[in-house]
């Protein structure tokens, strides 16, 4: 949620910012603004609505200078609102500050600094920071460091800061604590800030990524990190491999659907160096596997939110069949809320595609305190679960714009489907002949990606025939209900339909009720164990006049027979499939909100990153 960016140089700064906001507008927002230092001071520009509101109001009043700070705003306190918009000033208008996370105690902050004089303008948690700010600077002896310090001293709550001051006007001062990631880019006589990485790809590779309770001095020679008491850090800088064009539309009228046709990229780029097929071994040196001691394991639990939380769910069957081991699945937001029975031989696997995910976080930080090892699956470098998780296994899907998550998800699979062969192998679960088997089976999915890919034309067709539906039933059974999970989700994130995933044998226990004449059903049925009772609820809704969309393997007639429309996906190893079954429905829900008009890569009233609770 929120983006921040900043620049601190010899160029002009609105242009820079301006930019750098439209490449973290996937992360979700309701208004923008920019604060600059120049010649004539600190300027601010605020404005409700899209990035491009921002940069309509900048061209009609122009705002120079070098040094200055943008900011997307996510409503949380406050209703969106050209007040309420980011940066935010104290009362002199000496200084300003943009700010994600949420300040738990900013009412009784407030309270006091109202009572001591203070002039309020806004609804905003944010506004606190800065009026503290300049209830510290006659202390701070203009010293924007020390300010800032003392003001976050007080606060309680998840934030990330980035703070200008007209006495301080070659600098930017930016901090986090527990809410998504800073990340600082080294240029040559310039330094950049942002919240994202991809904010940064056309301006620099080379970044320092802030951990918690750290600030960051930027001037334009560099950047220089300390604690928030004052204790001086050293942090190497990170080069960063991703393709810029890995972050443009190339082309594609959206950003989804061109990380959806990424997907075979996606999936070959995280297995890639990673598999030893003469010996059927994985190799994952992040993953810590043998501090876990895998010997010792009795069971594995998978916490995630979301789409990662359907790619856990997937995960189970893998790690139960790969590695023999029981597996639970837990929604990392609910994960702390129980009396959980960890300990050193559960290994716990947190699943998040930005790193940063706030719940997910949580139950890191709870696992941890019991003495459960833990596994961190991100796509992002240097992200907080990378930082927090005892062993680590990076997918290599790219940056991902849509939020809407597509590639991020099949890499997650391939990520937890390596795991489960790791975790096989080192138990002695899967032999070397078997193992190797199921990597060979895997080399095999990027092709199949590609081919299953092909059907984007149907479903274009399919997706024309449900405009003026209302809700949408997925049915899926075993390691495949999951995906009616995920692909009643992506309907919902983005055609504004209600759509609900159920597992097939629950659907005489109530969802049965909602299907009449013409009402659209999307059946996933694959050729596995779950064959015969699929099509046994496909005859189900299809007696009550059920409109039958199917995903089945190419050729089975038997599905066409008891369907209107196949969509269909090649054979594949069964806990491999869903990684083909899955493409079908994200094409589905991609065409069916873009013929509504709707913004396909930033849906209404949803972030990228959930950095807070």
């Amino acid at each position: 949620m929120c983006g921040i960016v900043g620049y601190v140089g010899s160029r002009e700064a609105s242009g820079i910012l301006l930019d750098g906001l439209r490449r973290v507008e996937y992360r979700g927002y309701d208004s923008a603004g920019l604060a600059i230092l120049g010649g004539s001071g600190l300027k601010i520009r605020r404005r409700v609505g899209k990035v491009a509101d921002l940069a309509a109001l900048v061209a009609e009043q122009p705002v120079l200078g070098t040094v200055g700070v943008g900011h997307t705003r996510w409503a949380t306190h406050g209703r969106p609102s050209d007040a309420n918009a980011h940066p935010h000033a104290d009362c002199m208008g000496s200084l300003a500050v943009v700010h994600n996370g949420i300040l738990e105690n900013y009412g009784e902050l407030k309270e006091r600094l109202v009572a001591s004089g203070h002039r309020f303008r806004s609804e905003t948690d944010t506004e606190v920071l800065a009026h503290l700010l300049e209830t510290h600077w006659a202390h701070a002896r203009g010293d924007l460091v020390e300010a800032v310090r003392a003001a976050l001293g007080e606060v309680r709550g998840a934030y990330a800061v980035a703070v200008l001051a007209v006495a301080a006007p070659d600098r930017i001062v930016a901090a986090k604590h527990g809410a998504g990631s800073v990340v600082v880019g080294l240029g040559r006589g310039e330094t950049f800030l942002a919240s994202d990485i991809p904010a940064l790809l056309p301006l620099t590779r080379d970044v320092v990524i802030l951990e918690d309770a750290e600030v960051a001095l930027l001037t334009r020679d560099g950047v220089s990190v300390t604690r928030l008491d004052g204790t001086p850090v050293s942090h190497p800088s990170t080069r960063i491999t991703w393709d810029v064009e890995l972050a443009q539309r190339g082309g594609y009228p959206h950003f989804m659907l061109k990380e959806i046709f990424e997907q075979p990229r996606a999936v070959r780029d995280t297995f890639t160096g990673r598999l030893d097929l003469e010996e059927g071994q994985v190799v994952l040196p992040d993953a810590g596997l043998d501090a876990v001691l895998p010997g010792r394991l009795r069971r594995v639990v998978l916490v995630a939110c979301g789409t990662s939380y359907h790619a856990a769910l997937v995960g189970r069957y893998a790690v139960e069949r790969l590695a023999g081991l029981p597996a639970d699945v837990d929604l990392a937001s609910e994960f702390r809320y129980r009396d959980l029975a960890l300990d050193r031989e559960t290994l716990v696997v947190a699943l998040s595609q930005s790193g940063e995910t706030a719940d997910t976080l949580g139950a890191v930080r709870a696992a941890r305190e019991r003495g459960a090892p833990v596994i961190g699956i991100t796509n992002v470098v240097g992200s907080a679960l990378a930082r927090e998780a005892t062993g680590l296994l990076y997918t290599h899907a790219g940056p991902e714009i849509g939020v809407a998550s597509t590639k991020t998800f099949l890499a997650t699979l391939t990520a937890v489907y390596l795991l489960g062969v790791a975790l096989g192998r080192a138990r002695g679960h899967l032999t070397g002949v078997d193992a190797r088997k199921r990597l060979e089976e895997l080399v095999e999915i990027p092709e199949l990606v590609a081919a299953t890919l092909r059907c984007e034309p149907r479903v274009r067709v399919i997706a024309r025939g449900l405009l003026r539906a209302q809700s949408l039933l997925y049915l899926g059974r075993g390691v495949h209900y999951p995906i009616a999970l995920e692909g009643a989700l992506k309907l919902k994130e983005l055609s504004y339909s209600h759509a609900e995933g159920y597992a097939g044998g629950e659907m005489k226990h109530g969802p049965i009720a909602l299907v009449g004449e013409g009402y659209p059903v999307v059946a996933l049925v694959p050729r596995d164990a779950t064959y015969d009772r699929m099509l046994a609820n496909i005859e189900e809704v299809r007696a009550r006049g059920a409109l039958v969309i199917a995903v089945g393997h190419e050729g089975d007639a038997e599905v066409a027979r008891h369907t209107d429309h196949v969509l269909p996906v090649p054979a594949a190893a069964d806990l491999l499939t869903p990684l083909l079954s899955a493409l079908p429905l994200q094409l589905l829900a991609y065409h069916l909100a873009s013929l509504r008009g709707h913004d396909v890569d930033q849906p209404r009233n949803l972030a990228k990153s959930v950095t807070v609770e």
